[in-house]
């Protein structure tokens, strides 16, 4: 169908989860109670590093980086759903609707690659503990993450450049909390094979590669642990990853709770297993890194109390 006969889309509707009044106005409670969830388990992540010299270290570093893209991540989307559940207008423009899918698409991305910068830290901690001063120097990690930021701005403009050159037409309903990029692909009334061919391409390079690499990090880190003679120390060992592993489970095992199928079987019921990786994992990932994290504790107590605090 010549895509020229279509006039430009001006706005969609993002109509959420459910359009009845009294599931919007429970959904809006139970998402407001998440996003401020959300915003103060990151920003004290954040605090309790920035403010104690203690943690300036890379794992930290990193930490205090992944933070602040699950911050950025779920401001970048909850906000505006907030106010569609608590109001007529369901509106979103076309510019702001491309504008939410760019952020969408580059920070899920610079998530995973910090998740990768992170079990390699954890690697050279563990496997190459007289070298990780110099094997992990400032320097090193101030460029690691800028490659990362690097990659998921190209990751972001390629596919956002790419959908404006998608036409749309018939219904511009959403049944999403956000612009998704699947389902805006569902909208099209152009042909979108070069959106698609685009999406997987670069989705096995973003997604796949860091997720070998951190697997293959954890089967050396696995077998350093194993030739540690004293159980105490295996344990101390393996703790330190225990949080990055709950953390790297949570995001792709709800990340392919989306994304792992083929576009034309992608149905609007995955709208709830979105909500998963956009709201539920940047929410849960303070909580698992600070739960047993004595170093934290002992941060956050001396940033509010002004002094020596025992976790």
């Amino acid at each position: 169908m010549d895509g020229s006969n279509h006039s430009r889309v001006s706005e969609f509707l993002l109509l959420g989860l459910s359009e009845s009044p009294e599931h919007q106005r429970v959904l809006f409670w139970m998402f407001l109670f998440m996003y401020l969830a959300t915003v103060v388990g990151n920003v004290l992540i954040i605090l309790a590093i920035g403010s104690d010299s203690r943690l300036h270290t890379p794992m930290y570093f990193f930490l205090a980086n992944l933070s602040f893209t699950d911050l950025f991540f779920v401001t970048n989307t909850i906000p505006k759903m907030l106010v569609n559940l608590q109001s007529q207008n369901k509106a979103i423009s076309y510019a702001g609707c491309l504008t939410q899918l760019y952020f969408l698409v580059s920070l899920v991305a610079l998530d995973n690659l910090i998740l990768a910068t992170m079990a390699y830290d954890r690697y050279v901690a563990i496997c190459r503990p007289l070298h990780y001063t110099t094997a992990m120097s400032p320097r090193l990690c101030i460029s690691l993450l800028t490659l990362c930021w690097a990659l998921s701005v190209l990751y972001g403009l390629i596919h956002t450049l790419l959908m404006t050159s998608v036409t749309f037409c018939g219904s511009r309903k959403i049944h999403y909390i956000f612009c998704e990029m699947y389902v805006l692909l569902r909208l099209a009334c152009s042909n979108t094979q070069i959106n698609h061919t685009v999406l997987i391409a670069t989705g096995s390079f973003i997604f796949l590669t860091p997720l070998g690499f951190m697997v293959m990090s954890y089967v050396w880190i696995v077998r350093a642990i194993f030739q540690i003679p004293s159980a105490s120390s295996k344990y101390k060992a393996f703790s330190t990853c225990a949080s990055h592993l709950a953390v790297v489970s949570l995001f792709y095992g709800t990340l392919c709770m989306v994304y792992l199928k083929p576009l034309d079987t992608y149905s609007m019921q995955d709208s709830v297993a979105t909500v998963m990786y956009a709201v539920v994992t940047p929410m849960m990932n303070p909580f698992i890194y600070s739960l047993r994290n004595k170093d934290i504790h002992g941060a956050l107590g001396r940033f509010f109390l002004g002094k020596s605090f025992r976790g």
